[in-house]
């Protein structure tokens, strides 16, 4: 399985690598689970369970002209994070991902079950070659 379809229909998809403590990483706009790939491999070396994931609108996802607002994209990682069974995840993130940490409308309960958090914010120029 490399997606998940949302209640709404879009397909999220995802890639899923290694066993042992999850981390899930997330991307923000424009770019892509690609993004990841670098950092997926280090942790996955580590004995890391790695699992990125493309936002709605974003590389393998479907391409959606509604629902791409912050609450929405919440919902989708809650649904997500359900769907693979993710139990104390640490989330990765930087740019937008920041907001998905927080209650959502949708699933009524907060994306917040995690076991680490590291956000970043990342000016132009930041990025590891």
């Amino acid at each position: 399985m490399d997606s998940i379809s949302t209640t709404d229909g879009v397909r999220i998809y995802f890639k899923d690598w290694g066993k042992g403590q999850p981390i899930l990483f997330h991307h923000g706009w424009p770019l892509s689970s690609d993004d990841w790939d670098a950092q997926m491999m280090f942790f996955l070396n580590k004995g890391f369970r790695v699992i990125a994931h493309n936002r709605r609108g974003h590389g393998r996802s479907s391409q959606t002209d509604t629902g791409n607002g912050m609450d929405t994209y919440a919902d989708d990682l809650a649904q997500l994070i359900t769907a693979l069974d993710l139990r104390n995840a640490i989330h990765v993130g930087h740019s937008t991902r920041k907001s998905n940490h927080r209650p959502t409308p949708m699933s009524g309960q907060s994306v917040n079950h995690h076991g680490g958090l590291l956000l970043q914010k990342l000016n132009q120029g930041d990025f590891p070659i």
